[in-house]
């Protein structure tokens, strides 16, 4: 006999408890298929409860399949609830061997946000408010392209944070960075067409480029970003440069380059693809304004909100000449129809209201203090230590003379209990910045950096890369 009781000092209402302890006991098997169980008056009656408690915690059994109900003979456990747990069992176990192996450790990861400062009460006010008061048409189908109280507010809101000059119609609402470059080479890029990259860049940018079968010309970056004497003779299709906070390296790039660039694309009939990475967080001096500002028949805008607010908001954008609008478009179509309306129209009210622009300088204050101290902490455990990168962004660029940071290495480092990123590993010219390493700080605590840079420095030691 299972013993069931209720407890009518807990927040749960009866039912729900009687409800609870049934399906447990069903899933690990104390009941068998097929097998009775008590009725409801009897089980009414022993727990010292109405029946109509125990009848809805029934009903609710019946309804998820725990159990059936059999004319004129009672109530039973349903058949295949026992693969049910079998599996549920086997799911469990796999979760569990996968915690048994998991490492846990410091993670230097550049782009990473500090998520617990995401303004959750007033995104949850706002949503509210969106879902109860807006027309019914946010629950259908919506425009490909984005929904125009959206478009309309990033109109004034780029124009005045970054110098972008721009239409409502020439922006797309997209899925994030990752989607909107990815119909900009589903448009563009031609199989085996070239682009021109920035090397040292990301690997998920070059998998992008080269998912559309082009061929990548490396373009070599130093301090300062991207080096136009460098770029390729022949038209490329279009030109990627990440010119506010250059990943990995840091640079800014400086008005010269930038209108060499906009020089060589407008003789070539290319374009450039700017993705203004990390531009709100800069900690000396003024931003320099978007590229797209100064030639926006030639500059294809890539932004998004995941390093600004949460990676979970999928929410990008996309400001195209106005000659590439329409066949923009239809791809966007294609791809997934169109972006979370309901989640538009919240942004675009934390926007209007002034909400991101506070949440802003909040985390420009928050990144600036920890860059701080990462800084020091590097200049203190690593004296011969170089800081490469401008005061940007979440993340900078270690550079320790004469010790090769290559994946092995690291991957030796992360066993031990720090994950760092060697800037070879998003080269395509090897051996150039071996030195060098990448360290983010956005989403990780002070103690934690401290506590990384430190470890660090006794497992370089422990495996005799430094003395």
């Amino acid at each position: 006999m299972i013993f069931i009781k209720v407890d009518r000092t807990l927040a749960a209402s009866l039912t729900q408890q009687i409800y609870e302890q049934i399906r447990k006991s069903i899933l690990a098997k104390e009941w068998k298929e097929g097998e009775r169980i008590f009725s409801s008056r009897e089980l009414a009656s022993q727990l010292g409860v109405s029946r109509n408690i125990v009848l809805e915690a029934y009903e609710r059994l019946i309804s998820e399949g725990y159990l059936e109900v059999r004319p004129q003979s009672g109530t039973f456990i349903a058949e295949g609830t026992s693969i049910l747990y079998n599996e549920k069992k086997e799911l469990m176990e796999q979760l569990t061997s996968k915690d048994r192996v998991k490492r846990h450790y410091i993670d230097f990861k550049g782009g990473n946000p500090a998520i617990e400062y995401f303004p959750r009460k007033k995104w949850a006010q706002l949503t509210k408010d969106v879902c109860l008061h807006a027309s019914d048409s946010i629950f259908g189908y919506a425009e490909p392209y984005g929904m125009e109280e959206l478009r309309e507010v990033l109109v004034r809101y780029l124009q005045r944070v970054r110098g972008v000059s721009c239409q409502t119609e020439q922006i797309i609402i997209t899925s994030g960075a990752t989607q909107a470059l990815k119909l900009i080479t589903d448009v563009l890029i031609t199989e085996g067409e070239t682009v021109a990259i920035e090397d040292p860049v990301t690997d998920e940018m070059r998998n992008i480029f080269t998912s559309a079968h082009a061929s990548l010309v490396p373009v070599a970056v130093d301090e300062f970003g991207i080096n136009p004497a460098y770029l390729p003779k022949e038209r490329p299709g279009c030109i990627f440069v990440i010119p506010s906070h250059q990943y990995p390296l840091g640079g800014i790039l400086s008005i010269q380059r930038r209108l060499q660039l906009i020089d060589y694309v407008q003789r070539m009939d290319s374009y450039i693809v700017e993705d203004d990475y990390d531009s709100e967080f800069t900690y000396e001096g003024a931003p320099v304004p978007a590229i797209q500002g100064i030639a926006p028949n030639h500059v294809i805008y890539v932004g998004t909100f995941s390093k600004i607010l949460s990676p979970a908001l999928r929410i990008g954008y996309l400001i195209l000449p106005q000659h590439l609008v329409e066949r923009f478009k239809k791809a966007k179509w294609y791809t997934d129809r169109h972006t979370s309306s309901i989640e538009q129209l919240v942004l675009a009210q934390f926007i209007e209201e002034g909400h991101l622009d506070k949440h802003v300088r909040k985390m420009r204050k928050i990144y600036k203090d920890k860059r701080e101290l990462l800084v020091h902490a590097v200049q203190k455990y690593f004296k011969k230590a170089r800081i490469i990168g401008k005061s940007a962004g979440m993340h900078l660029v270690v550079e320790l003379p004469d010790v090769h940071i290559n994946r092995e290495l690291a991957k030796v480092i992360e066993t031990k209990g720090v994950k760092i990123y060697p800037i070879d590993e998003y080269s395509l010219h090897k051996g150039v910045h071996a030195n060098r390493f990448v360290m983010g700080y956005g989403g990780l605590t002070p103690e934690e950096i401290t506590k990384g840079v430190a470890l660090l420095k006794e497992i370089l030691i422990k495996e005799k890369i430094l003395r």
